[in-house]
């Protein structure tokens, strides 16, 4: 099965299931679909930041500092968030990541977000289908490269939303 072929809960504006599609229809038809973001941080506190592969069906080699996906069917958020983690990390036993808040992203594509945080003290081996290159940055580091990568919107966008709650 290729990542086109995964099926998806398709949710209304309010994030409840109207029905069911393959990933690929849902890009393709621009159906919305449930998506989380997890922001992991290690030991000394830096941010996961990594350069998607060309291959990604969504916005292709742009940086990204969050790893996540969409959520299969049936699956929730929570479930969705630490096989993400895992899953792009290339790690195993990974503490639940801890759930933040939740928005609506509408911009070229649409889905309901998931924003998580999680602590990584694992030596991270990226899974090569999803992640070309990836490094730790420090919160300077990081603000400093907003400008200068490609970065993929609705990482920004809940990047920007992180940085609200946490000036709070």
């Amino acid at each position: 099965m290729t990542p086109s072929d995964e099926i998806l809960d398709i949710v209304d504006e309010n994030d409840e299931v109207i029905g069911q599609a393959p990933r690929g229809e849902a890009t393709a038809r621009r159906l919305r679909h449930r998506c989380v973001f997890i922001e992991v941080r290690d030991a000394e506190g830096r941010a996961f930041v990594h350069r998607r592969t060309a291959t990604k069906l969504v916005f292709p080699s742009h940086y990204d500092m969050f790893v996540g996906g969409v959520v299969g069917a049936g699956e929730s958020y929570e479930e969705a968030a630490l096989r993400e983690a895992e899953e792009e990390l290339g790690v195993s036993g990974l503490p639940q990541p801890e759930p933040l808040f939740r928005f609506l992203y509408e911009g070229e594509h649409t889905w309901w977000s998931a924003v998580y945080q999680v602590r990584c003290e694992l030596p991270v081996s990226p899974q090569v289908e999803e992640v070309a290159w990836h490094t730790f940055l420090d919160d300077a580091e990081l603000e400093r490269r907003l400008d200068e990568w490609p970065w993929v919107p609705d990482g920004l966008e809940a990047y920007r939303r992180l940085r609200e709650l946490r000036a709070g």
